[in-house]
Parts: C-alpha cells; sequence; structure tokens
C-alpha cells in the first residue's frame, strides 16, 4: 500500500505544480544562459587572471596532488544545504519569496558561466572537461535546487492565502512538518551529489586530463 501511494503522491504533485515546475526550470535555464554570456563581459585580464589559476588546479590534478576527497565532501555539502536552507528559512518568511527566484537563477548563472568560460578559453577540450566537472554531481544537484525553490515557493504561497483568505482553513503544523521532511530528503540527495564530487569527480577529471595531454 505505501509503495502505491508514495509514486501516486509524487505523480498528483508533479501534476499539480506542473507549470511551476516549468517557470522554475525556464528561470534556471535563463539563468545557465545569462552566466555564459557574463564570460563574454570580463576583461583580457580577468579572464587571463582566471585561467591561470584554473590551469595551476589542473597542473596539481595531472600531478595527482589531488583535495582530500572529504574536504571535498564536506564544504559541498555544506555550501549547498546552507543554500538550500535560505531558500527554506525565506519559503517560511512569505515575504522572502522573490529572493528564492534569484537564488535559483544565481544558481543556474554560477553554473553557465563555468562551463561558458571553459569552452571559451578551452574549446573542445574546455567542453569535455566541463561535462566530467559539473555534470555528474549537478544530475543530482540541480533537481533538488529546483524542487526546493518550488516547494519554498508554494508554500509561501499557502501561507499567504492562509493569511488572507480566512474562509480558507489547513492546520499549519502538518503544513510546517511536511515542508521540514522535505527538506531533509533534499539534504539527503544533496549528500550523494556531494559523495560524487568529492570521490568520484577528481578522479575523472585527471583522467581525461591525462588523455587530452
Amino acid at each position: 500500500m505505501k509503495k502505491r501511494m508514495q509514486p501516486n503522491f509524487i505523480t498528483k504533485h508533479l501534476q499539480e505544480y506542473s507549470s511551476i515546475y516549468i517557470f522554475h526550470t525556464v528561470l534556471f535555464l535563463m539563468g545557465v544562459i545569462f552566466g555564459a554570456i557574463v564570460v563574454n563581459s570580463l576583461s583580457g585580464t580577468q579572464k587571463s587572471d582566471l585561467f591561470y589559476f584554473l590551469n595551476e588546479f589542473f597542473g596539481q590534478l595531472r600531478q595527482g596532488d589531488l583535495v582530500s576527497a572529504n574536504n571535498v565532501f564536506i564544504h559541498t555539502l555544506s555550501y549547498n544545504a546552507k543554500y538550500i536552507g535560505l531558500m527554506w528559512i525565506l519559503g517560511i518568511s512569505m515575504i522572502g519569496l522573490p529572493f528564492i527566484l534569484v537564488l535559483l537563477f544565481l544558481k543556474g548563472m554560477v553554473i553557465g558561466f563555468t562551463v561558458g568560460f571553459l569552452v571559451q578559453q578551452m574549446s573542445w577540450k574546455g567542453f569535455f572537461l566541463s561535462f566530467v566537472s559539473v555534470l555528474p554531481q549537478n544530475i543530482i544537484t540541480i533537481p533538488v535546487f529546483i524542487a526546493v525553490a518550488v516547494i519554498s515557493v508554494t508554500f509561501s504561497l499557502q501561507m499567504i492565502r492562509k493569511l488572507f483568505v480566512k474562509s480558507l482553513y489547513q492546520p499549519f503544523g502538518p503544513m510546517l512538518v511536511r515542508y521540514c521532511m522535505f527538506f531533509g530528503v533534499a539534504v539527503l540527495f544533496l549528500c550523494v551529489a556531494a559523495f560524487i564530487e568529492g570521490y568520484f569527480t577528481p578522479h575523472l577529471m585527471k583522467g581525461l586530463l591525462n588523455i587530452l595531454n
């Protein structure tokens, strides 16, 4: 019975909020495109400095001087958990609704800038490097960020409706419990993404760098 209920709940949720998911996905993609465009606005000096540090990092990878996987895992998980935690708090505050959208856009912008810079500076080599350095963990991270943004926005909208539509009765307690549970599940998925980024991505990058050179 539980196995039937869970997929039905997820399907029902996606159907009910499909338009909001589409909006947030488009917003995220706009951030990616904008981030790639921002690369062109950098000065020659800024590009040179960034590429210098990038080459230093790649050189360390080639020599096998990898950053501690545990440190990468902890840092990545901490950063992403704080990021979605901020979305979660903004969802409860109601007035933070527009900032949730800004955070999602910025997340897309960072990814777009990273990929755009690598491709611009290293051509097809940069494309393959961005593929192995950005894609593996973000297969999980991106859907989590979009889902958290959607849940935070819908929770905020429900709170606003509850505040201003007096005839609408919906207990606050169960709403908050579901909201907290979803955040907990999101953090679990981010743990998997951080594990991939810490323990697999550096080795994929090192292997590719050795092949390209």
